[in-house]
């Protein structure tokens, strides 16, 4: 039987030219990298994003596929996009899950662990003290 397996890493940056401090903004660009680490290809089909910052505010995204794509990936191939998001805070973090379906039909979900959304620089070191 086969076993379908999405591995999920992922690269923060904070983005001063997408902040705005003054009026409760932080910018992040994230860059995933999607890896078929099971043994039968399977296709990246919806997103679900869990987007949370340090005063409370609570954000979700749904939609079909990742930046306009729902990468298809071979055993071993891998699929790279990078994306953004804006919080109120300039500390938070963002977690989420795809839904997924391999060539035999079994759907699965592929977890993206919480990763933290941190700015740094003077903006922060402003807005912190």
């Amino acid at each position: 039987m086969s076993s379908p397996s999405f591995k999920v890493d992922v690269q923060v940056t904070y983005l001063p030219h997408e902040s705005a401090p003054d009026d409760d903004l932080w910018g992040f660009a994230y860059t995933i990298t999607i890896t078929n680490t099971g043994d039968i290809a399977a296709q990246l089909m919806g997103r679900h994003w869990v987007i949370d910052d340090s005063r409370g505010n609570h954000q979700e995204v749904k939609g079909l596929g990742v930046v306009g794509k729902q990468p298809y990936l071979q055993p071993g191939e891998s699929f790279q996009y990078t994306s953004g998001t804006r919080i109120k805070s300039p500390v938070g973090s963002m977690q989420g899950r795809y839904f997924c379906i391999a060539d035999d039909t079994t759907t699965f979900e592929a977890v993206i662990p919480a990763f933290a959304l941190k700015a740094e620089g003077e903006e922060t070191a402003r807005v912190l003290h």
